[in-house]
Parts: structure tokens; C-alpha cells; sequence
């Protein structure tokens, strides 16, 4: 192999506005407002000048902690405040769309809308949104923070820079109990659009666009509502030969019924030049573990090595997605996590769906194709 070849510093961090005063109004006072949201926009700077949710208690002890000025009732009156210019939404995936929809006809001096994942429960809705923002002139992204964990940006690094050559395979398998939140309950997907989404995100982010979808899909014997995909084995077929395969295993064995356990999620991508191995720091939320990362290739030479970092997934990663809507206002710009870039994550979950349900092989493309040529909604 030769002598190993010095590597320049792995670009795993997003990148970051210039002006970093951009009025943020948020809708939602949960968990993952509270945790990641808020705590990663303090950390990064940001100005959070206003919160919104339907319990107002909530959003007022968030606006105390957080030091933030205004609290609403509505969207409607969020966006009405002059000091918005950006809609941070954090809602359940069946409010979102009217979430949105009331927030752009408000929009007032509304600029850009930082939506949560899964955009929509189906193409079609989902199209119907980047729609409207289009029409408003709002710039939209999506909240896929998974992107930017570290060691998924690390690898994304590695891939664009050749250290790995032509990707062969690539695969994500999870084995972690999720908490399902009570609106889960009676959605027409469970696991797929709620936590594989993050996966086939991050597939296509590594790969690019696939052609075809093969999966499968049983309950979760956890899980007492009804529901069809619980865990969730796909494979993902793209244009260079290059295939991908997820594990996306909410059951893990009776680890809850007492039984111990090894939570994990653990990535490989396999290249005609070297390899990279990660795992996502993710299932030991709250504890701060970060996720890994180790490589080896042809143009390193011998050694496999091992970059580290002390940021995390959870919630540091959060201030990646606003960053990057923010960089986009800046510029005048697409957001890499644009709405339109996450119609095809859409079109990706629903094929798993329906490949699942009619046990065929799917195409992505034409889903999304037969999403856009539906009527516009009213």
C-alpha cells in the first residue's frame, strides 16, 4: 500500500450563518423542543424571540428557562409578531400541514420554516406543503438531524473526498427501544415514517437517489396499538449497483420484560477503495456519548483510523438543520434539507410501505411522480 498519506481535518460540522440574530418563533413546547431544540440553539446563538403551543403553561416555562420574550396562543399570533422571521415547528406529523398552511397564510414577515420529520404522513401531503411554501416565497427545510450526527457527516466527508471509492454497500442496523408518544397511536405508519425515515435519509444523503425499494415489515409484539410496521428490513437498490439494507429492529428482544440487552445502532459503508464503521451515540440519550467512527482505505495506507469529537447527536446536532435554513436565507439559496430534497425521503418511506404491503419491488420516483400529478389540494 505504500506510505500512509496524512489526511486534512474530517469536515464534520454543519456550517453556520454569518448573522446569527434571525428571529425564531417556535410552535411546540414537548420534549424534543425542550431538549434538543432550545438547548441547541442557545449553545449555537441563536435568537429564539418567541414561543407558541396548545398547553401555554408549557410554552411559558420554556420562555422562563430560555429567557424568551414573547408567548403565544396560535401561529397565527407567533407569526403576527413582527420579530419572526423564522417558524420552528415541532409538532405531531398529522397537525403539521395545518400547522403550516395557517402559519403562510399569516406570514406577514415570515421568511423561513424549519419543518419537523416526517414532513407528511404520504407524498401527496407532503407535496402540497413545499407547494405553498413555494408560492408564499417561504423558504422551507426539514428537520432530518440525523444528517448531522457527526459520524453520518464524517462519512458523507469520506465518500465526497474518494477515501472510500465507489460505494458497494452500505447498511444502518438498529436494535433500540423507542418511547412511542401517545400520537403515535392510530397513524397509518408507525415505525417507518417515525423512525426509519431517519435511516433512508441518510442513505440517500451517502448514495444519492435509489431506483428501487424491496421490504418487509411485522409488529412489534411491544407495541399494544394496532399497527403494521414495527420492525422494518428494507434493501435499496441504485443506479451503479451500489445497494444499502436496513435493520430497523424496535422489538430488540424482551429487554423491557427483563431480559438483558445491547442497545446499538451501528452503520458500514463498503467502498472499492476502503471502509467506515460508525455507531450512533443516540440509545445512551440522556447520558452524552458521541457517536464513532473508524476507517480504513487504499490511500491512507495501513493503519485504520479513528477520529473523535465530543459533540453529540442529541441535541448538538439540532443546531445543524436551523443553521442550514438560516445559511439558505443568507444567500438566497436551497437548503440541502429542503422541502423539495425531502420529497424524495417521502417517496422512499412510502415505498417501503407498499413494498412491504404488496410484497413487490417499488420505485420511489414513480411514487413521487404520481404524488405531484395528483389536484392540488384546497
Amino acid at each position: 500500500m505504500g506510505d500512509a498519506v496524512e489526511i486534512p481535518p474530517i469536515e464534520y460540522q454543519p456550517r453556520f450563518p454569518k448573522r446569527l440574530d434571525w428571529g425564531i418563533g417556535v410552535v411546540g413546547a414537548g420534549f424534543i423542543v425542550r431538549d434538543c431544540h432550545l438547548v441547541a440553539y442557545r449553545s449555537a446563538g441563536f435568537s429564539v424571540v418567541a414561543i407558541a403551543s396548545r398547553t401555554r403553561e408549557r410554552a411559558e416555562e420554556l420562555a422562563t428557562s430560555y429567557g424568551i420574550e414573547a408567548v403565544y396562543d396560535s401561529v397565527e399570533d407567533l407569526v403576527a409578531d413582527p420579530h419572526v422571521e423564522v417558524l420552528d415547528i415541532a409538532v405531531p406529523p398529522q397537525v403539521q400541514p395545518s400547522i403550516i398552511e395557517r402559519a403562510l397564510a399569516e406570514k406577514r414577515g415570515l421568511r423561513g420554516i424549519l419543518a419537523q420529520k416526517p414532513l407528511a404522513l404520504d407524498p401527496a401531503t407532503a407535496w402540497d406543503i413545499v407547494r405553498r411554501c413555494e408560492e408564499a416565497g417561504v423558504v422551507l427545510a426539514v428537520n432530518q438531524n440525523m444528517r448531522y450526527d457527526q459520524s453520518v457527516r464524517a462519512a458523507k466527508w469520506l465518500l465526497d473526498q474518494g477515501y472510500l471509492g465507489e460505494p458497494v454497500l452500505a447498511t444502518i442496523e438498529m436494535r433500540a427501544i423507542p418511547h412511542w408518544m401517545p400520537w403515535a397511536r392510530g397513524l397509518r405508519s408507525l415505525s417507518t415514517y417515525i423512525m426509519s425515515v431517519h435511516h433512508l435519509d441518510t442513505f440517500r444523503f451517502w448514495l444519492g437517489e435509489p431506483d428501487r425499494v424491496i421490504a418487509s415489515t411485522r409488529p412489534d409484539p411491544r407495541t399494544e396499538f394496532e399497527h403494521r410496521d414495527g420492525i422494518n428490513l428494507y434493501v435499496l437498490e441504485f443506479p451503479n449497483r451500489a445497494r444499502a439494507a436496513g435493520w430497523d429492529d424496535v422489538w430488540s428482544g424482551p429487554l423491557k420484560e427483563g431480559v438483558p440487552g445491547d442497545p446499538y445502532v451501528r452503520w458500514r459503508i463498503e467502498g472499492t477503495e476502503g471502509y467506515a464503521i460508525g455507531e450512533i451515540g443516540w440509545p445512551a440519550y440522556p447520558a452524552r456519548k458521541p457517536s464513532t467512527l473508524m476507517f480504513a482505505s487504499r490511500r491512507t495506507g495501513p493503519a485504520i483510523v479513528q477520529p473523535r469529537w465530543e459533540e453529540v447527536w442529541f441535541p448538538d446536532a439540532f443546531a445543524g438543520t436551523m443553521a442550514e435554513l438560516l445559511c439558505a436565507l443568507e444567500s438566497g439559496s436551497e437548503p440541502e434539507i429542503s422541502g423539495r430534497d425531502n420529497l424524495r425521503t417521502i417517496a422512499l418511506c412510502e415505498a417501503v410501505l407498499r413494498s412491504a404491503r404488496e410484497g413487490t419491488p417499488q420505485r420511489p420516483a414513480e411514487i413521487l411522480d404520481e404524488a405531484m400529478q395528483r389536484p392540488n389540494r384546497s
